[in-house]
C-alpha cells in the first residue's frame, strides 16, 4: 500500500460502528447479504451504460446525451475531490482501529484490495454520486414524471446504504457522494443553458478537469477524462457525419444497446493489446501510463458515440427486408448548441 503514506485516515467512531453491526448482523444471512450488496449495481458502470446506451442509441438522442454529460463529470469531478481529500476506505484501516470490516463489494475485484490506484480513495462515493447524478438527471429532464422523480430518490438511498454495507465507503462518504451529484444535476444543464457557444461549454469543463491530469493517482480520473474527451469529440461528429435517426421500436433500441454493449467491452480488450501490461498496469502509475489511459477511453467513447451509430441505418434496412415491413422512425431531434 505504497500510497499510504499520502493517503489520510479519519471517521467518526459512530461511522465504523455502524458498518461493523451491519456485517455481522445482516451480512450473516445469504439473502441478506445477497440483496445489500447487490443494490451497489444501480450505481456501477454497466447499468449507467445500458441506460445511456437506451436512450442514446434508441429512444432519445437528445436525452441521452443531456444525461450521458452529466454522468461523465460527476466520473471526472468525483476522483479528482477523492484525489484532494486521500481518505482511505475503511477496510484500509479498519483492523489497526479496532474493528471487524470486510470489503465485501471492492471497487475493481481484479486487482489486489489494498491497491489505491486500482480501488481509489473514499470520499466522496462514487456509486453514490453516479446514482444521483444519472437517476437525477432522468427525473430533471423529464420534470414531471413522478414514477422518475420517485426512482431519482429511491435508488440513491439504497445505493449508499449498499455501499457503506460493504465496506467500502462511510456514511459520510455516501453524504457527498449525494451532494456532489445534486451539484452536477443542476449545474452542468445550468452551464449548458447560459453558454451558448458548444465550444466555450465544452472549454469551461475542461477547464475545471484538466487540474486533475497533475495530481490524480488513480485510474478512475484518467479513464474518466478520457471519456469525456471521447465525448466532446463524438458528439459534434454525429451531428455532422452520421445523423442517426431514433426508433420507436422497443425491440431495436434494445438490440442496438446489447450491439454497444458488447462493442464497449470489445474495444476495451482490443486497445490493451499494442500495450504491454508492465506499461497498463505499472506498480507505480506514471504520466505515459495514465496518457495511455485516457486515451484508450477516448477512442472508444468516440466510436460508440461517434462511429457506431453509422451502423443504424443498413442494420435498419436488413431489419425492414426480414420483417417485411417499415419500422416506424422518431423523427430527428434538434442538437443542442
Amino acid at each position: 500500500m505504497g500510497e499510504a503514506a499520502i493517503s489520510a485516515t479519519f471517521f467518526f467512531d459512530w461511522e465504523m460502528q455502524l458498518m461493523q453491526w451491519l456485517q455481522a448482523h445482516i451480512g450473516k444471512t445469504d439473502i441478506g447479504f445477497w440483496i445489500l450488496s447487490n443494490l451497489s449495481a444501480f450505481g456501477e458502470e454497466l447499468l449507467l451504460i445500458a441506460i445511456m446506451g437506451f436512450l442514446y442509441w434508441g429512444l432519445s438522442k437528445e436525452f441521452g446525451k443531456y444525461v450521458g454529460l452529466n454522468v461523465l463529470m460527476a466520473n471526472v469531478w468525483n476522483p479528482m475531490i477523492k484525489n484532494a481529500v486521500l481518505r482511505l476506505r475503511p477496510y484500509f484501516v479498519a483492523a489497526d482501529k479496532g474493528y471487524a470490516i470486510e470489503a465485501l463489494r471492492p471497487v475493481d475485484s481484479s486487482k489486489p484490495l489494498y491497491d489505491v490506484a486500482a480501488q481509489g480513495y473514499s470520499f466522496p462515493s462514487g456509486h453514490s454520486t453516479n446514482a444521483v447524478t444519472m437517476y437525477g438527471s432522468l427525473a430533471a429532464h423529464e420534470k414531471r414524471n413522478r414514477i422518475l422523480w420517485t426512482i431519482a430518490i429511491v435508488l440513491p438511498l439504497l445505493v449508499g446504504f449498499s455501499r457503506v454495507f460493504v465496506g467500502v465507503h462511510y456514511p459520510t462518504d455516501v453524504l457527498g457522494g449525494w451532494a456532489l451529484g445534486v451539484v452536477i444535476v443542476l449545474l452542468v444543464p445550468f452551464l449548458r443553458k447560459r453558454i451558448k457557444n458548444r465550444w466555450l461549454f465544452y472549454g469551461v469543463l475542461l477547464l475545471t478537469t484538466l487540474p486533475g491530469f497533475f495530481y490524480c493517482k488513480t485510474n478512475d480520473y484518467f479513464s474518466s477524462f478520457g471519456m469525456l474527451i471521447g465525448f466532446m469529440l463524438a458528439e459534434p461528429f454525429e451531428e455532422r457525419f452520421v445523423k442517426f435517426e431514433n426508433t420507436k421500436n422497443i425491440i431495436r433500441c434494445i438490440l442496438r444497446t446489447i450491439g454497444g454493449a458488447a462493442l464497449y467491452f470489445a474495444l476495451n480488450t482490443a486497445l490493451k493489446l499494442p500495450f504491454p501490461d508492465a506499461l497498463l498496469n505499472p506498480e507505480v502509475p506514471n504520466f505515459l501510463s495514465n496518457l495511455i489511459r485516457a486515451l484508450r477511453y477516448a477512442v472508444v467513447i468516440f466510436i460508440l458515440i461517434g462511429v457506431y451509430p453509422m451502423l443504424f441505418k443498413p442494420t435498419g434496412k436488413l431489419w425492414d427486408k426480414i420483417f417485411g415491413k417499415k419500422t416506424e422512425e422518431a423523427e430527428p431531434e434538434e442538437p443542442q448548441v
